[in-house]
């Protein structure tokens, strides 16, 4: 669950890209894990910060339990992967392994497939 001090940050178009949440004389920003991204930054930076970072990186292939996976579903409540082993996770039609993980999702639990 976000904490009662994260603010939304939208796009243009609506979609949620992250939070920020106000440290010292800053704002460190969130991004769609639940995960800090950068030290404190000033507001705009911290948008500038989000907008660059956007949502691509939700479809990067990342390490889970010594596993490569792909996020499969994101939210304030849990974030979901799935096996990716040979590319299992794009297959349809067949039976995808997946793994229900908390949220903000640790950064040891999840890692950047390498």
């Amino acid at each position: 669950m976000t904490g009662d001090d994260w603010i939304e940050f939208r796009r243009g178009d609506r979609e949620l890209l992250g939070w920020m949440v106000a440290e010292g004389d800053g704002f460190v920003v969130i991004d769609l894990l639940g995960r800090p991204r950068t030290p404190p930054l000033e507001w705009l930076a911290a948008e500038e910060f989000l907008e660059e970072l956007g949502i691509g990186y939700l479809a990067d292939r990342y390490l889970y339990a010594g596993r490569p996976v792909r996020i499969g579903e994101v939210g304030t409540t849990g974030v979901t992967v799935i096996a990716d082993e040979y590319g299992a996770a794009q297959a349809v039609g067949g039976t995808q392994e997946r793994f229900d993980l908390p949220f903000p999702v640790p950064a040891d639990l999840l890692r950047p497939f390498a």
